[in-house]
């Protein structure tokens, strides 16, 4: 298969789309992206990379740095995080505090707010040192070194941090909370300002890819079991209020975030990482979900 001649054609047919939707805005960093930018990155388990557009431009990946926390979670603990967190589609916005009142505490799953933040609570738990921890983790999966936290971003993140405290100080008094809220925000803040391009995240995304074990190095990062366990929840639950659509659209396991980023892959296969900052009404880059529904029906391969 021709990869980079098929995502071409997606780029150059989509380019003039650029600009659709619209940025996020409910921090002054993350409104302040040049809607115009637009681009694609693939990685293949057999050394393949191809590229599109401003697919080497940083961007804040936000909620898919969800992936990488729960990841590390989950191979230390197993099964028992589930104990805390749910694997269901919460089919609410996913900053919403409405189900956790009847739902005692438990988040519906680990890509809504309440469950990552409960996620990187646990991560608080079982690293001395977290937001380090979490950022090697992440250049061993890319092999890129020069992943860092935007400052900036990570600052305002904490600024507008209100409705995450709210969730975090909620589930705490149902004893869902370890930690101490501050430094949880501190924590949850930084992590979602990590800055990262479409190369360095479909890299990232290959060891999901290759069932568990990173293709960079040989290291078994999850099990099997764990890495399609994983893999189901990003499916189902992993864009938000439109996880279903966007399974309907795609046929992929992945995971978006409101900087315009979207991450996906096929076992056995490849990964991509599309970035375009402007996005729908549900919080995922419009023109992402459109360029990883033509891919997966171009090339005729998906999980199905």
């Amino acid at each position: 298969m021709d990869y980079q001649k098929v995502i071409d054609k997606i780029y150059s047919e989509l380019l003039p789309r650029r600009g659709v939707g619209k940025v996020a805005d409910y921090i002054p960093a993350l409104a302040a992206a040049d809607p115009m930018q637009y681009g694609i990155s693939l990685s293949t388990l057999d050394g393949r990379s191809c590229n599109a557009g401003d697919y080497g431009k940083a961007f804040s990946i936000q909620s898919i740095s969800k992936v990488f926390s729960f990841a590390m979670v989950l191979r230390i603990l197993g099964d028992e995080i589930w104990d805390s967190v749910g694997r269901e589609p919460s089919g609410n916005p996913f900053n919403s505090l409405v189900q956790l009142e009847y739902e005692q505490g438990i988040p519906r799953n680990p890509f809504i707010n309440a469950g990552a933040l409960v996620v990187t609570d646990r991560l608080i738990s079982l690293y001395d040192r977290p937001k380090e921890a979490l950022l090697d983790f992440i250049r061993s999966l890319c092999g890129n070194d020069d992943i860092y936290f935007d400052q900036h971003v990570a600052r305002s993140e904490r600024e507008h941090a209100d409705r995450n405290m709210a969730l975090a100080h909620f589930m705490k008094s149902f004893g869902n909370i370890k930690n101490d809220i501050d430094t949880l925000i501190d924590v949850y803040c930084s992590q979602c300002a990590i800055a990262m391009t479409c190369q360095d995240l479909a890299k990232s995304f290959l060891f999901l890819a290759n069932r568990g074990t990173n293709p960079l190095n040989g290291d078994r990062v999850l099990s099997v079991s764990q890495a399609k366990r994983l893999g189901a929840v990003m499916l189902t639950c992993g864009f938000y209020d439109e996880s279903g659509d966007f399974a309907f659209r795609t046929g992929l396991p992945g995971k978006s975030g409101v900087g315009g980023g979207i991450v996906a892959y096929i076992p056995g296969s490849l990964s991509i990482a599309v970035w375009s900052p402007g996005l729908n009404r549900h919080g995922n880059s419009v023109l992402a979900v459109e360029t990883l529904e033509r891919f997966t029906t171009d090339i005729g391969n998906s999980i199905f």
